[in-house]
């Protein structure tokens, strides 16, 4: 639709509800292959696997839990669809016009922190494969800058300045990008796990792992208890929902470009719990080969190919799984805090501006690699930040909206979404209770269990969106006429 007379400060051509609605359920699929497919994602869903203890274990909380986030894609996505307004405008019905600058900024945030951690597992696969030079060995070990070996800095740079150019004309790059890289990855894939297959005399879904050997190779997935117990895969399931905490909240960035409801659950039906469940199949299937293979448990890819004898595979597997990282990068790490940034500064900041500057943020972090160290932990406190916005957003659209959003009203200053001075109260008190329980009591404090950790996420998108659910019922919002795009 055509917004009549939006404020300045709260449109660009960027944030403006989607005119060209061309992508098909093909690029919703790819959303998911270039989100899933990546060095982070092969690591937990590897892990995970082995923790499942059984084939039958790992259908049951990898497959129930990714069911999960079919559902909560959906949910987002078609108030994408129906709307075709980015994230960070659609928060403006709940959040307020300009309390919409929260969510946007907490999201943005994390995205830079991913966008580090993606960028480096990216460029250690490119570390990995060089190394295999005695040459280029010594220089890895003999020079270091920013607390990294020279070759990483050097690497990481390289990846970080090639994601750029991937964006440099838009969403439909991106749409482009995602369309030949997520299938390139599946079959790169594919040829590795039979290719060790092969190697190690065939088939197997029994890891033959010794306990005390997996327990220790997994302890940064974060897993509680002996592999196969219940509270095990209770956790399996709830690490697994948690690493996409992040697309819950803006996966409309993309849905709004689809053609219609059906498109985006075709799609996500193909590219979440089939394709999660497949792909954490061939993850585990390659890490028990390679296990035979090499007697070593490698719970990441560059480890494997870094024992190819052929370097022909080891540069194959390395520009991989590079690719699929960059895809992942570009997709949820880039996307967003480009339309976030710009909702901040309509006026100023642009779609690509945006992007940059969250790249810009993700290198100064660099030196520092706050993703470095206990990978559960990092998820699982990322991911926990995000929960009550979710729980707020999708409390407001489906129970108190009822689907219904004035999108004009949203680019008016002066509108129903203004609530008290462009802030709505009771999301922000909504959203300090949920985080209170779902972030600062459990990593500041140790007020909490240690197990609330690892559902942190859970609790804070049911506390936030039951507060927020509450308080609009002592205080509820004013009626307005709907506009739907």
């Amino acid at each position: 639709m055509d917004i009549r007379n939006p404020s300045p400060d709260l449109y660009n051509e960027d944030l403006a509800p989607a005119k060209e609605r061309n992508w098909g359920t093909f690029s919703i699929f790819n959303v998911w292959t270039s989100d899933v497919h990546s060095l982070w994602g092969y690591y937990l869903a590897a892990s995970l696997f082995l923790l499942c203890g059984s084939f039958t274990n790992f259908l049951i909380a990898i497959g129930l839990s990714s069911l999960v986030i079919f559902f909560l894609m959906n949910l987002v996505g078609y108030a994408g669809v129906k709307t075709g307004v980015p994230y960070p405008v659609l928060a403006r019905a709940s959040f307020g016009i300009w309390g919409a600058n929260l969510p946007a900024l907490v999201r943005a945030v994390v995205a830079c922190f991913w966008y580090g951690a993606q960028t480096a597992a990216a460029s250690g696969a490119i570390v990995a494969l060089l190394t295999r030079s005695d040459a280029i060995m010594a220089f890895h070990k003999s020079t270091h800058l920013l607390g990294h070996s020279g070759l990483e800095v050097i690497c990481f740079f390289v990846v970080w300045a090639l994601q750029l150019l991937i964006i440099q004309n838009g969403m439909e790059t991106v749409r482009k990008f995602q369309d030949w890289a997520g299938p390139a990855v599946w079959i790169a894939m594919l040829v590795l796990a039979v290719g060790l297959c092969v190697k190690a005399g065939g088939f197997s879904f029994d890891h033959g792992i010794p306990q005390d050997v997996l327990l220790a190779k997994t302890k940064d997935a974060g897993v509680p208890g002996e592999p196969g117990s219940f509270w095990a895969l209770m956790a399996v399931g709830a690490t697994w929902i948690t690493y996409f905490a992040a697309l819950y909240l803006n996966f409309c960035d993309f849905s709004r470009y689809a053609k219609d409801k059906s498109t985006v659950k075709k799609g996500n039906l193909w590219g979440l719990p089939i394709n999660l469940v497949l792909f954490s199949l061939v993850a585990g299937v390659t890490t028990i080969a390679a296990f035979k293979v090499y007697g070593e448990v490698l719970l990441h890819p560059e480890q494997i190919s870094a024992k190819f004898d052929s370097w022909f595979l080891a540069l194959l597997a390395a520009l991989t799984f590079a690719v699929a990282t960059l895809g992942i990068n570009v997709v949820a790490n880039f996307v967003s805090p480009a339309f976030d940034f710009a909702n901040v500064f309509p006026r100023k900041v642009s779609f690509k501006t945006g992007g940059y500057i969250a790249a810009g943020i993700a290198l100064v972090l660099y030196p520092f690699a706050p993703w470095e160290g206990n990978a559960a932990t990092f998820v699982g406190a990322i991911g926990a930040t995000m929960g009550p916005l979710l729980g707020i957003i999708l409390v407001d659209y489906y129970l108190i909206a009822k689907g219904e959003v004035n999108v004009q009203a949203l680019y008016d200053e002066n509108g129903e979404y203004r609530y008290q001075s462009g802030w709505n109260a009771n999301a922000l008190i909504a959203t300090a209770v949920g985080a209170l329980f779902s972030s600062i009591l459990p990593n500041f404090t140790s007020l909490l269990p240690a197990w609330w950790g690892i559902y942190g996420w859970f609790f804070g998108v049911a506390i936030g969106g039951a507060v927020y659910y509450a308080l609009a019922m002592v205080m509820p919002r004013k009626a307005g006429v709907a506009q739907m795009g």
